[in-house]
């Protein structure tokens, strides 16, 4: 939409309040709302003052002026609110110099698009996020000096096969994956979503259950270039979040909320697109990719390390990356393996098949702020380009086995991704420099980042953990 069609709307739909979003650092969406009747051509040019130092990961509390400039593209009619209510997403920009906030993650995934266009490499990059969830029905938490725990509750859980009243169908663990109602509770729920999603103007493929029992799910959307991708995995939460509050349940993407069965993933696909054509597809080669798909491939492995510091940014992203619950802990790549981090899809191969041709990096979780995570791997993948990393030579596969079936000596060569976020802190402050090609990232994004990470991995080592009374209490 233009600012005029968006003002038009306003007035056609009797819209009565306009509701301002952003992304802080950390992937969360922030927001503030103005009386519709306040709206006009200047708040498009001007812009929205708010208090950037309230903001985690923004300003400092002597600098926290900002401004909110909203993206006319992105108003849509607020499907939750009882007072019609329209929605902009907005980029976030410093007041005195009239210029885009270098800490917005939005403007991380613009500057990501405008730098591969810069390259010459490709015109475009469609992304394809595999955002998965968990649909509950009660969670319980605290964090007390003397009383520490959690409790979560799904009709779907296996562990309430004894309780009285259960009627059954409970999905055991690893067992989600395709169960039909009653066992898949959560069925309408999941197409609720899908309708809204379509609805808001992002197409969806298909949704399931995933394999985890306790209402872990699934909802594909179609396709698109990173920064409309970015922005509709932030509405996709959204939609999910508020459809489970409005039937009395709750999602979280936590990425590993139980123990005991697989984690929730966001298993990334990626391509690179020149005048309407994909480069990563080749006939003759290896998964039908190309030569610079295989380069592509050869940066985000090279590179694997520091990206989990964005793409799997949480203490609880490395309960998930554990063997043996289908996670991507195996740095390698394969066509449809799904342990090592990077699958190249095999359902639509031969003939006709290039528009559909794509690799797929299976670490990251929903956890990550997907502005920040798309634009690291897209900076990875051209520097694997530039470079022209081999993926093969730099021994990464293919590796077509199960991994887990390996005999020692050769399953010592397939080297693992970080087992915890302070060693993918590590990692990226040992190698970022690619991150810095056109000023997609900037040193001071990256150390605040860090320093934002560092605390919460500190917080969480600081406090007892509920299992080390099980090993530790009568030592």
């Amino acid at each position: 939409m233009t600012v005029d069609e968006v003002l038009a709307l306003i007035k056609q739909q009797g819209i009565r309040m306009v509701d301002l979003r952003f992304c802080d650092l950390p992937g969360v969406w922030q927001h503030t709302t103005v009386p519709a009747s306040q709206i006009n051509h200047k708040t498009f040019e001007r812009g929205v003052g708010f208090d950037g130092s309230s903001i985690k990961g923004f300003k400092e509390i002597e600098e926290s002026d900002m401004l909110l400039i909203p993206d006319p593209r992105t108003a849509r009619v607020d499907p939750f609110c009882e007072v019609p209510t329209l929605t902009l997403i907005c980029d976030v920009y410093d007041p005195e110099q009239r210029a885009p906030f270098t800490r917005d993650p939005r403007y991380v995934a613009r500057k990501a698009e405008e730098y591969l266009r810069a390259t010459g490499i490709a015109d475009e990059s469609l992304w394809g996020p595999e955002v998965e969830f968990f649909i509950l029905s009660s969670v319980r938490y605290e964090v007390q000096p003397h009383r520490m725990g959690f409790a979560v509750d799904s009709p779907e859980g296996i562990w309430n096969t004894g309780n009285g009243g259960n009627l059954g169908y409970q999905i055991r663990p690893k067992e989600g994956y395709f169960p039909v109602p009653p066992s898949d509770l959560c069925h309408d729920l999941r197409s609720e979503c899908a309708m809204l999603l379509e609805s808001w103007g992002i197409p969806v493929e298909m949704h399931h259950h995933e394999v985890a029992s306790a209402g872990q799910g699934e909802i594909d959307m179609r396709s698109d270039g990173l920064l409309r991708m970015a922005d509709n995995v932030m509405a996709y939460k959204y939609i999910v979040k508020n459809v489970a509050r409005k039937r009395g349940l709750t999602a979280t993407f936590m990425p590993k909320p139980i123990f005991g069965d697989n984690g929730s993933g966001m298993h990334t696909h990626q391509s690179l697109w020149k005048d309407g054509e994909n480069l990563f597809y080749d006939e003759s080669g290896y998964g039908e990719l190309s030569e610079l798909a295989l380069y592509y491939i050869g940066g985000l492995l090279t590179h694997v390390d520091a990206l989990l510091a964005f793409c799997a940014p949480t203490t609880n992203s490395y309960r998930r990356l554990v063997p043996h619950y289908e996670a991507p802990v195996n740095v390698a790549f394969s066509k449809r393996n799904r342990s090592a981090c990077i699958r190249i899809p095999m359902y639509q191969n031969g003939p006709g098949s290039a528009s559909a041709k794509r690799i797929e990096f299976r670490p990251p979780d929903p956890s990550a702020n997907p502005y920040l995570a798309f634009a690291a791997m897209l900076m990875a993948g051209l520097d694997g380009i530039r470079r022209k990393i081999d993926p093969v030579k730099a021994g990464f596969g293919p590796l077509d086995k199960n991994i887990y079936e390996l005999d020692p000596e050769e399953a010592k060569r397939v080297r693992s991704v970080p087992a915890s976020l302070d060693e993918a802190l590590d990692a990226l402050e040992r190698d970022y420099e690619f991150l810095l090609e056109g000023d997609v990232f900037t040193r001071d994004l990256i150390e605040m980042w860090i320093a934002l990470k560092r605390r919460e991995v500190k917080e969480v080592s600081i406090r007892p953990h509920p299992y080390e009374y099980y090993l530790y209490y009568d030592i």
